[in-house]
């Protein structure tokens, strides 16, 4: 069992920073390709981007390619997530999700992760 715990959401004017951090428990995250997703209010829940457990293989949703940066720190057994140039329409609750993989490969859908946190909000404002 892997257990997820996400911080760093607030309020923030558009144009500001955020970084998310993700703390996992139970289970080293070295073997473990890591995902950030968004859910706005009646929207479905998304994703926003992930690493490959050895950090070599990285993915972006387009819609924050160039402002969002994904890391991870096997050591610390964390994950960030590094927003810029925030948005309205980034507004959303964010969720850390782990996926147990021998790949490196990055997967975007959300039924192939196993492993969720409760989120954390992210509110822009214009």
């Amino acid at each position: 069992q892997v257990q997820l715990v996400e911080s760093g959401g607030g309020l923030v004017q558009a144009g500001g920073s955020l970084r998310l951090s993700c703390a996992a428990s139970g289970r080293r995250l070295s073997f473990y390709n890591m995902g950030w997703f968004r859910q706005a209010p009646g929207k479905q829940r998304e994703f926003v981007a992930g690493i490959s457990w050895s950090g070599t293989e990285i993915q972006y949703a387009d819609s924050v390619k160039g402002r969002f940066t994904i890391s991870k720190d096997n050591a610390k057994n964390m994950v960030y997530l590094q927003m810029n140039s925030l948005k309205p329409e980034d507004t959303a609750v964010y969720y850390c999700a782990a996926d147990y993989s021998l790949s490196t490969v990055v997967v975007t859908t959300l039924n192939e992760y196993d492993y969720w946190g409760q989120g954390t909000q992210v509110t822009v404002s214009s």
